[in-house]
């Protein structure tokens, strides 16, 4: 039996299993997919990684890896999209470096040349993936691709995945991390709530028999058309309700007909096509994170419309919240309250994305009368209070774990880098019996940092006072009283 079962190889589950070896814990990665293929169909377009996600992946050391492979990428299709695009694409990639572009609402773009907080970066899954997995193998994660996980038994004493080739797997906790259709989720009967799909969304490698009568467009006659950065592939989006045969696969035909009525010409035609898939706005949220012994993050746990790219983010940001928790409780050395706390705190997070991003597809659905509150939004976003909102919207920087506490508790602290996983105690305080668990530097401020980079607890007096109670609160008991 290991420890943890992680059910789902994406960004979600990589990083959270490299996250639960830091804290010590055995984590085994069971993906479905067997091939690149697999994993390919699932890298259309590109994913944004937002400024608290850099923050957290920086916090790790990854954010020189990351931002290696979105150079190398950049590179890559300045040569293919040829010589008359690689201006577009390298000013780009120096607004991103420069930290200028910080996303978009809706298509409305935010950018700003004051100081970014964390840096952003632009790649697709595929190339996240490869960075995250990399990094996994070099802790000793194991991770077992062609394993797909049919249904999961928890017993109050441990918790079993049954592959579908008849195997079985046992662990002390498991995390579903298998996307929006999640077999973990609907195996343990959590409930999914929120509301159906509205609008459907394709994206395809495929070429145009004339690529002049296309151009991208957010506001085409029948919805949005895109040309993406990624030569080859062309996106559309319809809001005219959600898919009719979610489980199809894309068809060269079904991706034409899109094309035509997005762009609201009936004369484009398909030369090529190699695949695709489907995407729509369908808004659900598990009631909670947390049953018993099995727990959901990233999609498994919301599902929304990739419309202003926060679902990676939101997932990412699960994995840094619950590793260093499920972590200490495995080995046996904080209770398994610590647990609900990750359903308390990553799931208010998840109703603010779900509602932006309700309100992004309502600003792109075509019509005059939503061109006029785009025309008034565009009027007051260059006012600095709005800029400053909407950017730490999208960048998930607004997230306070503690929103009644007036002091930094709850609010990201990007100190230094935490390499080990560990938390950090700053101040000239001693530490005993959390050695193992929290690393201490010298400062003039006290300050307790967990090991996602949030805060715990800030000395009020310039003492310790309250640092034990927060110790035992979020690292558990120390190792004399666990002995």
């Amino acid at each position: 039996m290991t420890d943890i079962l992680v059910i789902g190889g994406g960004p979600t589950g990589l990083l959270l299993a490299s996250e639960l070896k830091l804290a010590g814990a055995e984590p085994l990665v069971l993906e479905a997919a067997a091939d690149g293929a697999a994993r390919r169909r699932r890298s259309f377009g590109m994913r944004g990684i937002n400024g608290r996600s850099g923050q957290s992946l920086a916090l790790r050391g990854l954010d020189g890896p990351v931002g290696d492979a979105q150079r190398a990428m950049f590179g890559r299709l300045a040569v293919s999209r040829g010589s008359d695009d690689e201006d577009v694409v390298d000013g780009l990639l120096k607004m991103m470096e420069e930290g200028k572009a910080r996303g978009h609402f809706a298509g409305l773009p935010l950018v700003s040349d004051t100081p970014a907080v964390g840096r952003g970066f632009l790649l697709q899954q595929h190339l996240l993936e490869q960075v995250l997995a990399e990094r996994a193998e070099q802790l000793g994660v194991r991770i077992w691709s062609g394993c797909e996980v049919v249904d999961v038994i928890d017993d109050g004493t441990s918790v079993t995945a049954m592959l579908a080739d008849g195997r079985s797997v046992r662990a002390s906790y498991l995390v579903g991390c298998d996307g929006g259709r999640s077999v973990v989720r609907k195996s343990a009967g959590i409930d999914f709530v929120g509301t159906d799909a509205t609008m459907t969304g394709r994206t395809a490698a495929a070429t145009l028999a004339d690529p002049s009568m296309i151009k991208s467009s957010l506001r085409s006659p029948g919805g949005l058309v895109n040309l993406s950065m990624v030569p080859g592939e062309i996106a559309t989006i319809e809001f005219t309700g959600g898919p009719a045969d979610r489980h199809a696969p894309l068809t060269a035909a079904e991706m034409q007909d899109s094309i035509r009525r997005a762009s609201g010409n009936p004369g484009v035609v398909l030369t090529s096509f190699d695949g695709g898939v489907r995407y729509s706005d369908n808004t659900r949220q598990a009631a909670t994170y947390r049953l018993g012994r099995i727990l959901l993050a990233g999609d498994a746990a919301h599902v929304h419309s990739p419309i202003g790219g926060q679902g990676l983010n939101l997932g990412l940001q699960d994995a840094m919240n619950l590793g260093w928790k499920l972590g200490l409780v495995v080995r046996g050395m904080a209770s398994d309250a610590l647990l609900d706390t990750y359903t308390t705190e990553r799931h208010r997070v998840g109703e603010w994305v779900l509602r932006n991003t309700r309100a992004q597809v309502a600003l792109m659905r075509p019509g005059p009368q939503v061109d006029a509150l785009r025309d008034v939004l565009s009027e007051v976003f260059p006012t600095p209070g709005v800029k400053r909102h909407f950017i730490a919207l999208a960048n998930g920087t607004e997230i306070d774990y503690s929103p009644s506490d007036d002091s930094l508790v709850g609010r990201f602290a990007p100190s230094r880098s935490l390499t080990s996983g560990r938390g950090l105690l700053v101040g000239p305080f001693s530490l005993s019996g959390y050695e193992d668990r929290v690393e201490t530097c010298f400062g003039a401020a006290g300050m307790l940092v967990r090991p996602d980079g949030y805060v715990a607890w800030v000395s009020p007096d310039g003492g310790s006072t309250g640092l034990a109670e927060a110790l035992d609160s979020w690292f558990g008991v120390p190792a004399a009283r666990a002995a």
